[in-house]
Formats: C-alpha cells, sequence, structure tokens
C-alpha cells in the first residue's frame, strides 16, 4: 500500500471515491423525537448516532409522512404523500368497529407496483440494492419487486409477534445470531463487504425498536444499574390526555385532578370520553436496551465502511418512521397490568405532546440527519420543516440523477444540507382512519411556517398552534387567530382535492348508544 492510498483510507477515501456514491439509508420503527441523546435524552445513550450529528446536519423539524409506519416508509421510496398513493394506514390496518361514526375509506393494501421507487431508479444506474428488515408495504408484494435485489429477512410476513428480538436462528434469511438487530447489522456488514467495489443502496429499516419491548440483556442490566443510581425523575409518571374532538373534552386542570381519582390512578387503560394515559418519563430500561443495541449497529455500518475507505463517498440518511408509543395500543377494552406497562407504553416523547399514533408533535415529529461527504455541511442544527417525502428528490439530486417534480410531493433539501436557506413550502398530513394508539378522531394537519393547524374528521373541530412559541401545543390559538386558522385550513382542504384525498363517509350501522368500551350494547 503507497503511502496516498493509506492517507484516503485513514480519512475515509476509497480509490473509487471518484465514482458513483454509495447510500446508507438508516431508518428506525418507533424511535421518538427525544429518544436519541443529541436530541435531549439524558437516560438513553446513543453515541454513534450523536456522531453522525457531528459529521452531518441535524434536521430538528423533520417529519415523518404519517404517525404510523407503512406510510411514512412509501413516502422515503417514492417522494409521494400517503395520500397521493391512497396508503394512508399501516397494512393490513384496523378493520372498522361498530362504534365509529365514521368509516374507513377503502384503501391501498400494499405499495402500487407501477410506482418507480428509489431502489428501482438506483437499481437501472447500476447500483445493488438491498433492504435488511422491515418491508410492511404488503403482505403479497416483497421489496425485490420494487427495485431491491436483496431483502433479509426473506419473508416479508417476519413479523416478530410474540417471537421477538431473542432468536433470530428461526427467521429465514437471518438464520444464526442472538439478537435480531445486531443479526441484521452484521449481515448488513457483511453486504458491504461484498459490494465495497461497487455503488450501493443499502436500506437498514430496523423492526427496533417497536415492541415486543425487548432490550438485550446485557444492556437492559447496564440500563437498571444507570436507573438506579439516578435521582428520581421529577413529574408524573402518566398523565390523562383526552380526544380534542370530542363534545366532552376536558381541560388540562380537568384531567390533572381526574388522573388523581383511583378509577384513573390504579388502572391502565382507555377509559370513557376517549381518555388514555400518555407516558411522561424515559424509565424504561428494556426499550433503553433498545435504543442503545440501535445505535450500536449503526456504529457497526459506520466501522464497515471505514474499514473499506467508502465513508467519504457515501451519503447515510438516518431517521425513524413515526413518533414514539408512550400510549398504549389495541381495542378500548384492552388493560395492562402494571407489571407489564414498560411492554405497552415504551418511552415518553416530552416536550412534545402525543405519541405514535397522534397527529400532534409526539406521533409525526421524528430524529432526522443527513450526511452528505464533501457536500453538505458538518456539525450544524436545521430548524426548517422537511418531511420524509423529501428524501427521494433530495436522493437523486445528490446522485446528479434527473426526477420530474411534478410527479412526485417531495422537494429536494440538498441547499439545507449544504447550510443554505431554503423555505420548503408547506407540509400536510391525511390519516381517514382510527388509531390504535390514543383514542384519536381521525382527522389531518398543515404545518405552514411556525404555524400547525390540525383537522378532525368526527365533529369538525380544529386546533392550531404556534410551534415555535409552543413546542407542546398547549396553547390552542384557533379561536384567539381565526383568520390564520381559515387561512391554513382553506390550504389544507385545496391540498385534499389536489392530490384526491380519500375522505370517510357516515357509519350507517353507528349507534350513539353502544357501549364503546366492550363494543357491546
Amino acid at each position: 500500500m503507497n503511502r496516498l492510498h493509506f492517507i484516503l483510507l485513514v480519512f475515509g477515501f476509497s480509490q473509487i471515491s471518484a465514482g458513483k456514491p454509495n447510500v446508507v439509508f438508516f431508518l428506525v420503527d418507533d424511535l421518538g423525537w427525544s429518544d436519541v441523546a443529541c436530541y435531549g435524552s439524558s437516560f438513553y445513550e446513543t453515541p454513534h448516532i450523536d456522531q453522525l450529528a457531528k459529521e452531518g446536519v441535524k434536521f430538528t423539524s423533520g417529519y415523518a409522512a404519517c404517525h404510523v409506519c407503512s406510510p411514512t416508509r412509501a413516502s422515503i421510496l417514492t417522494g409521494k404523500y400517503p395520500a397521493t398513493m391512497n396508503l394512508t394506514e399501516w397494512l393490513n390496518g384496523r378493520s372498522d368497529r361498530p362504534y365509529q361514526i365514521l368509516l374507513n375509506p377503502d384503501k391501498a393494501m400494499a405499495l402500487d407496483p407501477k410506482e418507480n421507487t428509489l431502489a428501482e431508479v438506483l437499481k437501472k444506474e447500476g447500483y445493488a440494492t438491498a433492504l435488511f428488515g422491515k418491508w410492511h408495504l404488503g403482505r403479497d408484494t416483497s421489496p425485490t419487486e420494487h427495485g431491491f435485489d436483496l431483502h433479509v429477512p426473506h419473508s416479508v410476513n417476519s413479523n416478530l409477534g410474540r417471537r421477538g428480538f431473542y432468536n433470530p436462528k428461526k427467521i429465514p434469511g437471518l438464520d444464526g445470531g442472538e439478537y435480531v438487530t445486531d443479526r441484521l447489522a452484521e449481515l448488513a456488514a457483511n453486504y458491504i463487504d461484498d459490494n465495497k467495489d461497487k455503488p450501493f443502496l443499502l436500506f437498514m429499516s430496523h423492526f427496533s425498536v417497536h415492541d415486543p419491548i425487548h432490550g438485550r440483556p446485557d444492556l437492559v442490566e447496564k440500563y437498571k444499574k444507570k436507573l438506579a443510581r439516578m435521582k428520581p425523575q421529577p413529574g408524573p409518571d402518566y398523565i390523562l390526555e383526552g380526544n380534542p374532538d370530542s363534545q366532552t373534552f376536558p381541560t388540562r386542570d380537568e384531567l390533572d385532578e381526574l388522573i388523581k381519582r383511583p378509577l384513573y390512578a390504579n388502572s391502565y387503560k382507555s377509559y370513557s370520553n376517549d381518555l388514555v394515559k400518555v407516558k411522561q418519563k424515559q424509565d424504561n430500561v428494556q426499550f433503553a436496551g433498545m435504543v442503545e443495541a440501535v445505535d450500536q449497529s449503526l456504529g457497526t455500518l459506520m466501522a464497515k465502511l471505514k474499514e473499506h475507505g467508502l465513508v467519504g463517498n457515501t451519503i447515510v440518511f438516518f431517521m425513524s418512521d413515526n413518533g414514539g408509543m408512550s400510549v398504549m395500543n389495541g381495542t378500548p377494552a384492552r388493560v395492562v397490568p402494571q407489571k407489564l406497562l414498560d411492554t405497552a407504553t415504551s418511552s415518553s416523547n416530552l416536550p412534545l405532546r402525543g405519541a405514535k399514533g397522534w397527529l400532534y408533535e409526539g406521533g409525526i415529529r421524528v430524529p432526522m440527519i443527513v450526511k452528505w461527504p464533501h457536500q453538505g455541511r458538518e456539525n450544524i442544527v436545521c430548524d426548517e420543516p422537511v418531511i420524509s417525502t423529501d428524501f427521494y428528490p433530495t436522493i437523486l439530486e445528490m446522485l446528479g440523477l434527473p426526477y420530474d417534480s411534478k410527479k412526485i410531493d417531495g422537494k429536494s433539501i440538498t441547499r439545507l444540507v449544504k447550510g443554505k436557506k431554503m423555505d420548503r413550502g408547506p407540509i400536510y398530513w391525511h390519516f381517514p382512519h382510527y388509531s390504535n394508539h390514543g383514542m384519536q378522531s381521525p382527522g389531518g394537519a398543515i404545518r405552514d411556517g411556525d404555524y400547525k393547524l390540525l383537522e378532525y374528521f368526527e365533529n369538525g373541530t380544529v386546533q392550531v398552534f404556534n410551534l415555535v412559541q409552543d413546542i407542546g401545543e398547549q396553547k390552542d390559538l384557533a379561536k384567539i387567530e381565526v383568520e390564520k386558522a381559515n387561512k391554513l385550513l382553506r390550504k389544507l382542504h385545496r391540498w385534499r382535492n389536489r392530490v384526491g384525498a380519500q375522505m370517510m363517509k357516515p357509519n350507517p350501522n353507528y349507534d350513539p348508544t353502544t357501549d364503546l368500551w366492550s363494543g357491546k350494547k
């Protein structure tokens, strides 16, 4: 090895650095905005994610296209809003229930094969393409039908379910290892070994930190000891939240009084009037172990890139598919024993309000980092609102590949990654379904500049928040800044019409006397 080659390897350049850049897209499932140390967590340890932020741009107003997973995943691969593709719910989604005022509209049950995915575009340009981990874009279609040469594990139905994270040996395509997150990283690192001499797209799509909440045992022990050393965290373990579209929506003071009553203080379930408990503290040692294992897996991939001198020729993207699970999921009749709470509410999204399955920031604002060697800025923070649809045109522009901006919804954010100013414009959400998390009404939202409007579909309730002044969405301005509310609502409606968003229809079998909590009269 000559001296020049040695220097190039030390600084992360390979002999093919002048060729096509590699792309690593690192997607985590259910990781909340504040579940990363560089985004504010003082309990979870994420040194490799934090290092990536130092080497790239950390977006503090980065958004998932939906507060549940499948629509966001589709948006990344296509550059389109979920509403544009009519893929607006996790797949296969939740069936209609007798207590719903509205019916779910017809929706896509898989990513349409007509969509020209990022993997398909790059494959035509000579890239090797692989997806490691979760697909969740249709049970009857595979990543290999959408431009990926390789999918590990080999089945789209490799749902961890009760199997959990402890036995990857029984999952086809993993075939070894002791912990699923580690095994996926190991196999993805092997993929880099095999493709180091050609350009590649590595889509690292972790099952973690989605439930089941199974931390790696050694890391769980670490966090048990850490928690024992910590001073008790101030404030309540849980608070009550209601459905803002309910006709009996309590005030914050009323909710804080209600939770003191035995009915709420001593049980963990969904309550009458659409009330639920929301976790307020990051103290779940099992979840902490999951977070750090994901962080270590990023470290494994970055170390492998460095080993082969590919760091300087690899663009890296990091994000979560939706907000953290701070509210238990399931049916209204579900009751969680106190000893199992950590399996049902994994983390806290504070200072954000809400959680996975909610249109509040806790459901849609996610950690997002972009590292673009030689072109992008390092160690800067960008607060411009951006969304997962933007990755498709951004990646293609970074690679010098053409795309038709009229056929997608995303906007290239390369200017922001370079540290330049850009007004990305309004961002939209559309969820015409009943979420499994939190008993919220179906609805939609728009973020435009500092302001965000939420519209709920059952009773037409509207909320408006100034997110710069009120990141926790506590002061509703809908009846104070009426002109602003009307302007945002008109924009949201025009957007829905433009993309052909499917709307809900009344449930002809709805009976207001139906017992919401059992589904029986």
